[in-house]
């Protein structure tokens, strides 16, 4: 989901939820997730005025994922664990393709290098308007803001493209994506966000 949507609070509770229910659970998140991930996540989130546009950006998500489905995803699914991740290739193509306009044919092409064609069982989308995702987003960390949530460099519109593109991405594989109201509080997110993955857990025999 776009940024102030409560991705983070909701992998966490999500990830409770699973583990309360018996299952091995791998949480991780994008870009990082591995030492190399970890340093390109610095990288890219460095607010510093560093010249970058947003091939470079696509590239570097990239390689932080294609570390991570090597060397966390893959090992932990052939465990057969359930892993549970805070962002995808998904992210890339909103926010690289929509966002900043990178061709998405392209960044599908590269995605598929990265994660070796690995795609996931369900895709929840957080949705929120873009002012509300940007106000809860500066009242958590106004101190601190990344290269992506500064607004000299990303302003309102292309959040708006974020969004948009999440939802047309929803839209387009209605079996695999679940869009749900990230502006509510958060148990009642957390409870929906649970329901929808106990439904896939059920329909695959998981449960």
């Amino acid at each position: 989901g776009p940024d102030g949507a409560g991705k983070s609070v909701q992998v966490r509770l999500l990830s409770e939820h699973l583990r309360a229910g018996g299952l091995t659970v791998t949480e991780t998140r994008e870009p990082g997730g591995t030492p190399l991930g970890e340093q390109i996540r610095h990288i890219l989130l460095d607010p510093a005025d560093v010249p970058r546009g947003p091939v470079a950006d696509a590239l570097l998500f990239n390689a932080a994922r294609s570390q991570l489905v090597a060397d966390v995803i893959l090992p932990a699914l052939a465990r057969g664990e359930t892993v549970v991740l805070d962002r995808y290739a998904t992210s890339s193509m909103a926010y690289q393709g929509y966002g900043s306009g990178v061709d998405r044919t392209m960044l599908g092409v590269i995605a598929e290098l990265s994660t070796r064609g690995l795609q996931p069982d369900l895709v929840l989308v957080l949705d929120v308007p873009v002012e509300v995702g940007l106000a809860r987003r500066d009242l958590g960390h106004a101190a601190e803001l990344t290269r992506f949530e500064d607004e000299s460099r990303h302003d309102l519109a292309f959040h708006q493209r974020v969004r948009n593109g999440y939802l047309e991405m929803a839209a387009a594989d209605p079996e695999h994506w679940v869009v749900l109201d990230g502006g509510a509080d958060v148990e009642a997110v957390a409870a929906e966000v649970s329901r929808a993955v106990d439904k896939l857990l059920e329909r695959t025999g998981i449960a």
